[in-house]
């Protein structure tokens, strides 16, 4: 018989919802192919274990794999290791020194980053890699994540005009569900939104003149357009095909 009253569970829930990297039910497999899809050397998430109360699993990533290490709630102590924390607080806290943890198979991982629950769009680019010195004396407030929207993406392209069929060069942002254009990169206001909401798809186009070209397709109108290399305009085509499957997903 357990322990835990469903009023205990339910507070221990309500304690670790105000945790940013807590993601409750991931699973083991889950939690590896999230870390090391977008994760770095050293990002770390807590996570349910084996569905009992007051059992937890820290998982975090060692270069190109996942440990898993327990963490255990006792009597409202958070046991870690060889630490026990009298409170989420002060275990927060622990980790907002960027601690050194070393396993029995003697793996050496310095805990730099926690991976936020809240992330709306995952990245299909790689990232950049930034060194830095190990920080002590922080507080529980440097672990607040600030996520990115990471399914964005920006640049020149070449855009063939509607009714004037020549091609001019503007900047274009993509935001959410938003693929705007302007007159170059200094100004504020856009020539035009396009809702990817209305878009039915995104390919290469060979009908131009031209080359590394795509087109966007609308109820009302094709949209043409060109990258400079063939490696920019696959980028483009992957994230804007990326946006429309999640579009279709959300119907």
């Amino acid at each position: 018989m357990s322990v835990y009253s469903d009023a205990s569970n339910e507070d221990l829930c309500d304690e670790l919802e105000t945790l940013g990297w807590y993601h409750y039910d991931l699973s083991r497999h889950a939690a590896e192919a999230l870390l090391l899809s977008n994760g770095g050397d050293g990002s770390y998430l807590l996570r349910n274990s084996n569905g009992a109360p007051g059992c937890f699993a820290l998982s975090v990533r060692a270069k190109d794999s996942v440990k898993h290490f327990h963490v255990t709630r006792r009597d409202n102590v958070y046991i870690f290791g060889f630490n026990e924390f009298p409170s989420l607080q002060d275990f927060v806290s622990h980790f907002a020194n960027q601690p050194l943890l070393g396993s029995d198979a003697g793996t050496l991982i310095v805990l730099k980053s926690p991976y936020p629950w809240r992330v709306e769009e995952p990245s299909i680019y790689e990232s950049v890699r930034v060194h830095t010195a190990i920080q002590t004396g922080r507080t529980k407030d440097d672990l607040v994540p600030k996520a990115p929207s990471l399914g964005t993406k920006e640049g020149y392209l070449v855009k063939q005009g509607a009714i004037v069929k020549n091609w001019k060069q503007r900047w274009f942002t993509l935001h959410r569900n938003e693929l705007k254009y302007f007159k170059d990169k200094t100004c504020e206001e856009p020539i035009r939104t396009l809702d990817l909401t209305s878009c039915s798809a995104v390919q290469f186009d060979y009908s131009q003149d031209k080359v590394n070209c795509f087109c966007l397709v609308f109820p009302d109108r094709t949209f043409y357009f060109c990258a400079k290399t063939g490696v920019e305009a696959d980028e483009w085509i992957k994230i804007l095909h990326w946006k429309l499957s999640q579009i279709r997903k959300g119907r």
